[in-house]
């Protein structure tokens, strides 16, 4: 073959010089919509791309890392535009929008906190929640933690709503009815009880204390 029949492989070296890792993002997104997270992978990206694997390794060498770049792309589709000038309100609706949007992507909390995303989009978020806790006179320490606690709380609650068992799944009836767990049996209603707004509100008026509204 004389370097005159080459062109797939230059058209190919081109394509990769033209993809972008927010494109290999989007890609693997439309993936974990179809297959949740147990189906994403880098050969599949490649797959929805029409393009080699190697194409999409050189954007996302590991699927760590595409992970990662879904993550932040997931994070990204949280708008910071019009939020309250009142620090706990800003912080709510901060978190109201997070939450939103781990809820509108299948999976979106369990690949969010499955990853270490410092990732433009990701520190965009943190930097605007953070900036509304130290408008708040949060001291430096307090305001990073409860930054954390925010996030792991969203996380972990949503995480939570979108793997939720049936309705009718009996397995915690059956292991309360022996009678071994007599405070988990009085509180069984509560513990089954799936207002995930109602559960979503009362973890932020504890970890924004009094005088949220």
């Amino acid at each position: 073959m004389t370097k005159r029949q080459e062109p797939p492989v230059r058209a190919e070296s081109s394509y990769r010089a033209g993809l972008s890792p927010r494109a290999v993002a989007r890609a693997a997104l439309g993936m974990l919509a179809e297959k949740g997270a147990d189906g994403v992978s880098v050969r599949g990206t490649a797959e929805r791309l029409g393009v080699r694997m190697n194409t999409v390794l050189w954007h996302a060498k590991t699927k760590t890392r595409l992970l990662e770049l879904m993550a932040d792309a997931i994070v990204d589709e949280v708008s910071l535009e019009g939020l309250p000038a009142e620090w706990r309100e800003r912080v709510r609706e901060l978190m109201l929008r997070f939450r939103r949007v781990l809820l509108a992507h299948r999976d979106g909390a369990r690949i969010v906190t499955g990853t270490y995303a410092a990732e433009p989009a990701t520190l965009r978020f943190a930097e605007t929640l953070t900036t509304a806790l130290l408008d708040g006179g949060l001291p430096g320490r307090e305001a990073a933690w409860t930054a954390w606690n925010l996030q792991y709380f969203v996380l972990g609650l949503t995480q939570e709503e979108q793997s939720v068992p049936d309705e009718g799944d009996p397995r915690l009836a059956e292991a309360l009815a022996a009678g071994d767990y007599p405070s988990l049996s009085r509180l069984s209603a509560h513990l089954r009880d799936t207002s995930f707004d109602g559960r979503f509100d009362h973890g932020l008026e504890l970890l924004l204390g009094p005088g949220r509204r």
